[in-house]
């Protein structure tokens, strides 16, 4: 993957979330509370075809920028996740969000400001 700082990256992953309307879109830094995970990109789609688009979109811009994930864990009609080194994204339904609770279990996590 192209070298970027994790803020630039945050930035540019949550730009593109809220390009395609994602919900709640919010950022942990989890370094503090975690030995294994640095940041969480966390954000809400409205239906299955949303949550695709939201991931389609991510993927497409950083791609266009020479990043492309490590990892993506999908197709989901709930959940998808894109890891780009040191940021993981969680593209998530609000059933999925609500049900699994990120922030909430990870509460201790600063938010970073978007």
């Amino acid at each position: 993957m192209k070298t970027i700082r994790a803020a630039d990256l945050i930035e540019k992953i949550t730009q593109a979330l809220e390009d395609k309307k994602a919900e709640n879109v919010v950022a942990l830094d989890l370094r503090e509370v975690s030995d294994s995970l640095d940041y969480f990109v966390i954000a809400t789609g409205t239906s299955q075809p949303h949550l695709q688009a939201l991931q389609d979109h991510v993927q497409e811009r950083l791609r266009d920028e020479g990043i492309r994930p490590d990892a993506v864990e999908g197709p989901s009609s709930r959940w998808w996740l894109l890891s780009y080194g040191p940021v993981l994204v969680h593209i998530m339904s609000r059933d999925a969000r609500d049900y699994y609770d990120l922030e909430g279990f990870w509460a201790d996590a600063e938010r970073l400001p978007l």
